[in-house]
């Protein structure tokens, strides 16, 4: 296991965005929990209703389905990796320009996974695919930003390194583990959104730098 949980880097503007997105993710987590709460199906509907299947391509659906999630560990791992690299990146961007650049790539990542497999049936839900944009825009702004990770291989330890080491070998698992999952229509992580969010945040991080908002 390699779980990057804090980072060194201190934030220049209070990233209001972010904190409106995670709050967003849990209140609409937190809605799907108490609607299925005497009845699990009805969060399997939910999840099938505004979930992003690709073999029935809907741009509203891709929208919809980065908001929603398939459980606790899901929405906790991706909130937390939002709220470390979050903020830095919507300190460069600004607020209006983090809140596009985080939606584009949400979009880049679903899209990712329907050139991978569009005649899939199975719902695509969760922030991860734009979270991954995330990651690729910090890895090239901040790359000597210092990343604390918790290791988990025989023994439990901890270290820190910089942010291009860190989101680097964390990209090489989603990439490891996509290319393993080519051919197979399970259902489980939706690998190349989150290598489709990723290049989609590494490739366009700079020119939404340079897009003025007048």
């Amino acid at each position: 296991m390699f779980f990057p949980y804090k980072d060194d880097n201190p934030r220049v503007l209070v990233p209001y965005v972010n904190y409106g997105i995670i709050g967003l993710n849990v209140f609409i987590f937190t809605g799907q929990i108490m609607l299925s709460l005497h009845d699990p199906r009805v969060n399997i509907a939910l999840i099938n209703v505004f979930g992003f299947i690709p073999i029935e391509f809907n741009l509203l659906d891709i929208l919809t389905s980065m908001f929603m999630h398939g459980g606790l560990f899901h929405i906790l791992g991706n909130m937390w990796f939002l709220w470390i690299f979050g903020d830095n990146v919507e300190s460069a961007l600004g607020h209006v320009r983090y809140l596009g650049f985080y939606l584009f790539c949400g979009f880049g990542a679903a899209i990712g996974q329907f050139l991978i497999n569009p005649s899939s049936p199975v719902p695509m839900v969760g922030a991860s695919g734009a979270i991954a944009g995330i990651l690729g825009a910090y890895m090239l702004m901040y790359p000597r930003a210092r990343v604390h990770v918790l290791i988990i291989f025989f023994v439990i330890t901890t270290i820190a390194v910089p942010a291009q080491i860190a989101i680097g070998v964390w990209f090489l698992i989603q990439l490891t583990n996509g290319l393993g999952s080519i051919g197979l229509n399970t259902g489980g992580v939706a690998w190349f959104a989150h290598i489709g969010g990723f290049a989609v945040g590494v490739a366009t991080q700079k020119i939404f730098r340079t897009f003025r908002i007048e």
